[in-house]
């Protein structure tokens, strides 16, 4: 069992940063590919972001390519989201979520832990 706990969430001003962090629990996190998951009031949770085990894959959706990065760091089982330029549009309660194999994913049902989530809410 991997537990994930996010954090770094709040409000922000249009055009602002905001950087979530993802921490996991276990050790098996550095053979884990990692997603970023969002889901706004009235919508379906939809893919962000995803990284692969070893953080040499990435990708994002095309709503957020070019504004926000994704990372980790294996050493101290934490992920990343570096949220920039930010939009009313990105509000939404952020959820992280890891997979019990290395290849990275787009699909939410193919992860098998998920965080309780971190809300970003970004006013116009």
């Amino acid at each position: 069992q991997v537990q994930l706990v996010e954090s770094g969430g709040g409000l922000v001003q249009t055009g602002g940063s905001l950087r979530l962090s993802c921490a996991a629990s276990q050790r098996r996190f550095g053979t884990s590919a990692m997603g970023w998951f969002r889901q706004a009031p009235g919508k379906e949770r939809e893919f962000v972001a995803a990284i692969s085990w070893r953080g040499i894959s990435t990708y994002y959706a095309d709503s957020v390519k070019g504004r926000f990065t994704i990372s980790r760091d294996n050493d101290t089982n934490t992920m990343y989201l570096q949220m920039n330029k930010l939009k009313p549009e990105d509000t939404a309660l952020y959820y992280c979520a890891a997979r019990s194999k290395q290849e990275l994913s787009l699909m939410p049902t193919s992860y098998d832990f998920w965080g309780q989530g971190t809300q970003v809410t970004v006013s116009s």
